[in-house]
């Protein structure tokens, strides 16, 4: 059975460095949307008088569309073709934030829930269709280097997101949430309704922009990708595998990345609501999600240095994973702004775990490689689950002693990498 392999169109290669450029904005449109639903959980949880289970289903609606969608999205793009399916990815998210307008308009929160699947629908697409250009836009050798160059884009978005929205949709809302229980029934109708129209004109402007950027891709020449035979890679057959339940190490790896998306979510989205019950202001507590991801890009500047020069993918995994568990016993055993600050610090732990863990769930696949990475691709509602099962217990318990959910992943995580991705079948 030959493999897929993708290649670029060789009469558009004049256009790489404009190319670059536009693949770049899409990185940022990334970031940009991922981490706005750190600002979301904080603001929705008031507008809409929600407990914590139920306002970390923000996460749940954004990134299970990545689980449900892979499948679809793979049979999307291979009718549309990756450039058409940017495009598409784009107006998807476009019609995603406009469904914000009705769900702002009416407060009800299934609404805005059904406007962030939407978004996280067009938002799967979109990246599966736009990561295949970072490797066939210039040689192979330099690939790592454009990689580098994307995840800097997307961290910076992630960094800007939630400071631009978080100072049009938090500003006031400690004194909205201290005294709204003391208002009269239609004074308290009036000042949510009025909270809630706050997201209407920052998601019509989303949507402008998302569709510009659809017609910016469509007519930009941005070069086809294309789908070529190659012949068959034995490295599977020679073992004689029939399918990926024969790849224990992918099978692990698949698990270790759904605990490590769950983990990067819990991070960057409990924090506005953690240091607000801390006693931390919301006007301060609204930029706490951008410190954690400076943390993570910090993370990822350390690891373009010194991987794998100095630091293989296994020994970054094991450090990273011992990181996490540090700083989450130094958040879990602190109070106030330091215990705050080791949650941000997990953003740091978290910086180089998919570029440790992804390679070696992957590696010896052989023909099963593509089929592998859907898998992994899957993976990523890890991001929609566990931020629920932190929300429960933040409920039954307090959002300090929620993070202990976090301990057993980093421990899977750590074993991972000392143990889990060797493990084969003969």
């Amino acid at each position: 059975m030959p493999s897929q392999t993708l290649t670029m169109a060789p009469v558009q290669q004049q256009s790489i460095k404009r190319s670059l450029i536009i693949i770049g904005l899409l990185f940022s449109v990334f970031g940009f949307v991922t981490w706005l639903s750190s600002v979301l959980i904080p603001y929705l949880k008031l507008a809409c008088e929600l407990n914590n289970a139920q306002a970390y289903l923000v996460a749940f609606a954004l990134y299970i569309s990545y689980f449900v969608m892979a499948l679809p999205g793979a049979w999307i793009l291979k009718k549309t073709g990756f450039k058409k399916g940017i495009s598409l990815g784009l107006i998807i998210m476009a019609v995603g934030s406009l469904i914000f307008v009705p769900a702002a308009m009416s407060r009800t929160y299934s609404v805005f829930l059904t406007g962030l699947f939407v978004q996280g629908a067009g938002l799967s697409i979109l990246q599966t269709a736009s990561n295949p250009y970072v490797t066939i836009l210039g040689p192979r050798k330099t690939a790592a280097k454009r990689i580098s160059i994307m995840g800097i884009c997307n961290g910076v978005a992630g960094i800007i997101a939630p400071i631009i929205l978080g100072s049009v949709i938090l500003n006031d809302t400690d004194a909205i949430s201290e005294n709204i229980a003391q208002l009269d029934a239609a004074t308290k109708l009036a000042e949510l309704n009025a909270l809630a129209h706050r997201v209407i004109l920052p998601y019509i402007i989303m949507a402008v922009v998302l569709l510009i950027l659809a017609l910016l891709v469509h007519y930009s020449g941005l070069p086809e990708v294309e789908e070529e035979q190659e012949a068959t890679d034995t490295t599977a057959a020679a073992n004689n595998k029939k399918s990926i339940f024969q790849f224990p190490h992918l099978l692990i790896g698949a698990f270790t990345l759904f605990l490590y998306v769950g983990v990067e979510v819990i991070s960057g989205n409990t924090i506005i609501d953690y240091g607000s019950y801390q006693g931390i202001p919301m006007v301060t507590a609204k930029f706490f999600t951008s410190m954690t991801l400076t943390a993570m890009l910090i993370g990822y500047l350390i690891g373009i240095i010194s991987m794998p020069k100095y630091l293989s993918q296994e020994k970054a995994l094991q450090y990273s994973a011992i990181a996490g568990i540090v700083f989450l016993l130094c958040a879990l055993f602190t109070t106030g702004y330091l215990s705050v600050l080791f949650i941000a610090l997990l953003g740091l732990a978290n910086a180089l775990m998919w570029p440790a863990i992804w390679p070696l769930a992957i590696s010896n696949l052989g023909r099963f490689t593509k089929i592998g990475s859907s898998l992994l691709i899957m993976s990523i509602c890890g991001g929609a689950l566990l931020p629920l099962v932190y929300g429960h217990f933040a409920d039954i318990s307090n959002p300090q002693k929620a993070y202990w959910v976090v301990a057993p992943c980093y421990l899977m995580i750590l074993y991972y990498s000392l143990r889990g991705y060797k493990i084969r079948t003969q």
